[in-house]
Formats: C-alpha cells, structure tokens, sequence
C-alpha cells in the first residue's frame, strides 16, 4: 500500500487535523508568558488561564476563539474520516475533501488571528462542506451497498 494511498491518507489527516488545533494555541500561549512577566506574581495567570483570556490583546484573544473552534470542528471531522476510511472511499472527491479541510482549517485559524472575518466564515464553510460531503459520500456507498 502506497504511503500516498487513500485509505492512508484518511489516516493521516487525523494527527495532522489534531495538530492544526493547537496552532492558535501556540500565539495564546507566548501571549500568556508574556502576561505573566508583567506581573507580579507571574505564576497565577497559569494558575487561573480562563480568569486572565480577557487581559490578552486582541489577537490573541482571537488565537484562542480559533484554537476552541478547531475543537469542535475536530469533533466532527474525525469520525468523518473514519467513516470514510471504514466504508472504502477512494474517489478523487473523497480525497479533496480531505486536503480541503486541512487548509481551510489552516486558513480559518490565520484569517481569524488576523481578523479578516469574511475570508474566515470562507474557511469556516469550506471546512464544513469537506466534512459533510465525506459523510455524504460514506452514506452513499453504504446505502448503495
């Protein structure tokens, strides 16, 4: 089986999907250390992260809406995956799907940090569309079998 296969490509999309969560994450992370040099008892912004989220500057608030957000997608996009590994999808939509939520997810985090909301709700539908139609497409050949 080719690395490059479909059913290994659903594989592997699962980690990479898992890791494009914490790419917000990593902004709000610096901003928080950041923050907590400032202060002084630096410890208690880790302490209490949630209580401190509205002292961060704005992108990073940003970064941080984004991270929750790959979140839920995630939760519905990882059992899509397995769906569509599950029910043998192989076809060229199937697979474009795939690759299309990764660089919308990756997108809709960078337009949201950089608050371009139109290009962000883009992604965000794109996103959605790619996870739906593997559904759809998994659906279909069941139905079908």
């Amino acid at each position: 089986m080719s690395l490059l296969s479909a059913p290994n490509i659903f594989v592997y999309s699962l980690p990479v999907a898992a890791f494009l969560i914490y790419v917000p994450y990593m902004i709000v992370a610096a901003e928080r250390v950041k923050l907590a040099q400032s202060m002084d008892e630096p410890m208690e912004v880790f302490s209490r992260p949630r209580f401190y989220a509205d002292q961060l500057p704005d992108h990073a608030k940003r970064a941080n809406w984004a991270h929750q957000n790959s979140i839920e997608s995630f939760i519905l996009y990882a059992p899509a995956a397995v769906v569509a590994y599950l029910t043998g999808q192989e076809s060229t939509a199937a697979l474009l799907a795939v690759v299309a939520y990764l660089i919308a997810r990756l997108l809709f985090s960078a337009f949201y940090i950089l608050n371009v909301a139109p290009l962000r709700s883009l992604m965000f539908g794109i996103g959605s569309l790619s996870i739906f139609s593997l559904y759809l497409m998994s659906c279909k050949s069941i139905w079908l079998q």
